[in-house]
């Protein structure tokens, strides 16, 4: 007789978890989602962008103004960061893919010359980096990332309009997407 009595309430139990495991989720993903996603990139982001001189690993200065004009890929990263590290000898690839195309890449890392040396010893990267240190976290939240996360990437246009934004991981495909075709 017990087991008759406690099986409907051990499964209405069930029910009852099962539902604000479902609900919890939706409100966890729905709550991600405006948090993660990018916000509008402030109308001097770019300008911002071009204006910024930094180091490379090897300590050379690099003027982003430079890649004015050009189809741009920037992506902020850093050696730490397990999605960084995946996608960085995609981004090469496609560096060398686009190269005669007028787009460049750049990556704006976010750690330190010598952590950034130590990377590229073990994962050659053929486009240019800079060191930015956590100072490049503010120059990513002028492009929209407002949580500051890591990896961020933004496509400008050859007239300094952004084109894409993505917070996380990208991909090859995702950027072909976006990327001049000829």
């Amino acid at each position: 007789m017990t087991d008759s009595v406690s099986s409907p309430i051990r499964r209405s139990r069930l029910w009852l978890w099962t539902v604000i495991a479902v609900v919890a989720c939706a409100a966890g993903a729905f709550a991600g989602h405006f948090v993660f996603s990018p916000e509008p990139a402030s109308d001097k982001a770019v300008e911002a962008f071009f204006q910024t001189r930094l180091p490379d690993p090897a300590g050379t200065e690099l003027d982003l103004g430079t890649l004015r004009g050009k189809t741009l890929v920037v992506n902020f990263w850093a050696p730490w960061c397990g999605p960084c590290v995946e996608e960085m000898p995609e981004l090469t690839a496609l560096h060398e893919e686009y190269k005669n195309r007028q787009v460049e890449f750049v990556g704006i890392g976010i750690d330190t010359a010598s952590n950034i040396q130590q990377f590229t010893r073990k994962v050659p990267v053929a486009y240019p980096l800079a060191v930015a240190g956590f100072a490049g976290t503010e120059l990513s939240r002028n492009f929209g990332n407002s949580a500051g996360g890591l990896p961020y990437t933004v496509v400008i246009n050859p007239d300094g309009s952004v084109k894409y934004r993505k917070m996380g991981r990208v991909t090859a495909e995702e950027l072909r997407a976006v990327l001049p075709r000829t």
